[in-house]
């Protein structure tokens, strides 16, 4: 007896979204008749893994209802440890000096953004297929990086990070991965690394961006 989980049917969807700088935004908003696009990584929100959570545990209870307490004990423990993880966020945001982030490669942390209230800049929307930037938005980037003095230059995990080298190399910034949380190497799968330390270092590289 199987039970589907959808993760983008537990959260409030948001549509992909083009930002001043990036690749393809001279063309972004022309064809109104669209169909919207709605970003997939809805996970990178704590809050909504809270949520995917809370859906996960019914659909468990659902299918093997004998053992609801454990599942409801499983569900509220790790829902406290989102909840700290959330908080560390908030308070990292709370207390920046910006409230502004730059991605030289894709951005899929657009639930995450919403979440804390960040401003981003990126070269390429999160779900892009595009692997190379143009020369325009990479000098956008660099030109953005130096007039607000932006100390941190992200890229995602397992990517090409030939454009954050280039922008750092043009304007001192650090280069940090920041983790979407949707790859593991394989020494991180076996070390079984998780959500939680995924995000928990982006606390940290996050506090270094905003300072």
């Amino acid at each position: 007896d199987v039970r589907a989980v959808t993760l983008m049917d537990c959260v409030e969807l948001l549509e992909e979204e083009t930002v001043e700088g990036m690749e393809g935004e001279d063309h972004a908003g022309h064809d109104h008749a669209h169909e919207a696009e709605y970003d997939e990584h809805v996970w990178t929100s704590p809050r909504n893994a809270a949520l995917i959570c809370e859906r996960i545990a019914a659909a468990l209870i659902e299918a093997d209802p004998g053992h609801a307490d454990e599942y409801n004990a499983s569900l509220a423990a790790y829902k406290a440890e989102l909840a700290e993880l959330d908080a560390a966020f908030t308070e990292t945001v709370a207390n920046g000096a910006r409230d502004t982030i730059i991605f030289a490669d894709r951005f899929p942390l657009l639930y995450f953004a919403r979440a804390y209230g960040l401003e981003y800049y990126a070269a390429f929307p999160g779900c892009s297929d595009d692997a190379e930037p143009s020369a325009a938005t990479v000098a956008f980037i660099i030109d953005k990086v130096k007039a607000e003095g932006i100390p941190v230059v992200f890229h995602v995990e397992l990517a090409n990070e030939d454009m954050a080298d280039i922008v750092c190399d043009e304007t001192g910034a650090v280069k940090r991965q920041f983790n979407a949380c949707h790859n593991l190497t394989r020494s991180q799968f076996n070390a079984g690394v998780s959500y939680l330390d995924l995000m928990w270092e982006n606390t940290k590289v996050l506090k270094e961006a905003l300072e």
